[in-house]
């Protein structure tokens, strides 16, 4: 997962529309907007795809707010393509808000289009470049639109051989409850909406991950698929929203928070053992990088439209691995998290991250896929 910060300007299309016209005549007119439409997310150096995990999240792209001037809501288009060109392309999403998840299966069947395959016998016939674009736009009939598009976000994937699929595949289970709307997620209660943890390996029953669990009454929920309720886990308490730690699947309650309130949890579930933890977080960076040094933490921002941690300010160059700046959660050392060797891996109790020169940064912290959490640092 490397910290790599991908930026890209619109292109502008100058066209103009009546967009609609009120009782006394005003007429509002779309224009497009100068700042253009910009992917801000962070994307791996390459994209493992494998068809057991196709509906599993591979990326969740983000872009800015792209202002028409016109009051009528702005749509989104995510469109996939083979071709730098887009000559030809698929829609993998619609809507109106600034980002949209696209899974492992919508990378997938581009990868195919694009004749990537997975057979042993030929060299290196499973890497390759896909590209994503943002259309945005205005207007509802082919006469009356106004748009404008991100420039083509290049993604390098690779098809594992087949033989090696099961072996790199992560188990997951999935969160489902209460607080599934307030957290940006979808639907209360519903399982296709529902929130994955990942296990450590394949075999293993240690699953984790984290949870905007936004809900005054928290309750919730544990699914061996993201399908139906079957096999559901629940807590072993007596009402809903008890947390005891233990969970069990027949005569179980809805599980709740240890402190039966909501925020932003780091979730471990082992459905061998029968256990269940729940830790609340609040991540910020620390480090002689940043204005108060190893002294006091610099608190991050959690937006749940994008589901992903952020702040800017000032930081000095530092090398790593001695210095520079890490996360970490509460304001202690408990919950922290690096990158080993500077390769863009994040790892619980990791190295210090460096900073290669003095300036203005965002920074970002995405832990909405579990296990492959990743971060960014961009100079302003």
């Amino acid at each position: 997962m490397k910290n790599l910060t991908l930026v890209f300007i619109a292109l502008i299309a100058a066209l103009n529309f009546t967009a609609c016209t009120d009782d006394d005549g005003f007429t509002f007119t779309a224009k497009p907007d100068p700042e253009g439409v910009v992917f801000t997310n962070s994307t791996l150096e390459t994209y493992n795809l494998m068809a057991s995990s196709s509906d599993n999240l591979a990326e969740r792209f983000v872009w800015n707010e792209v202002d028409f001037g016109v009051q009528t809501p702005v749509n989104y288009e995510i469109q996939g393509a083979t071709t730098e060109s887009f000559e030809t392309f698929s829609v993998i999403g619609v809507g109106t808000q600034t980002n949209l998840p696209v899974t492992v299966g919508n990378m997938l069947s581009l990868a195919r289009e694009a004749g990537l395959d997975n057979d042993p016998l030929t060299p290196e016939p499973n890497t390759g470049m896909i590209y994503f674009r943002v259309r945005a736009y205005v207007g509802a009939d082919a006469g009356n639109v106004v748009e404008q598009f991100s420039d083509a976000l290049a993604i390098s994937v690779t098809l594992p051989e087949a033989e090696e699929e099961e072996e790199i595949q992560l188990p997951q289970i999935f969160v489902v409850g209460n607080f599934l709307t307030g957290g940006g997620y979808g639907s209360d209660w519903t399982p296709a909406d529902a929130v994955p943890l990942a296990a450590s390996a394949e075999g293993n029953t240690d699953y984790e991950g984290f949870v905007f669990v936004n809900s005054d009454t928290p309750e919730l929920k544990f699914l061996p698929t993201n399908e139906s309720f079957d096999g559901d886990y629940g807590d072993t308490g007596e009402n809903n929203g008890d947390f005891s730690g233990t969970i069990e699947q027949e005569g179980e309650v809805n599980a709740g928070t240890p402190d039966g309130t909501g925020g932003y949890y780091l979730i471990n579930v082992d459905t061998e053992a029968l256990t269940y933890a729940m830790t609340k977080t609040s991540w910020g960076i620390i480090g002689n990088a940043t204005p108060t040094g190893w002294d006091s933490d610099t608190d991050m921002v959690y937006d749940p439209a994008t589901k992903i941690w952020s702040l800017t300010l000032d930081l000095t160059e530092q090398e790593a691995p001695d210095n520079g700046i890490k996360f970490r959660a509460n304001d202690a050392w408990d919950l922290n998290i690096g990158d080993n060797d500077a390769d863009g891996t994040m790892e619980f109790g990791g190295q210090n991250i460096g900073i290669p020169e003095d300036g203005n940064y965002t920074i970002t912290l995405d832990l909405s896929n579990p296990r492959q959490y990743k971060y960014s640092i961009t100079k302003n």
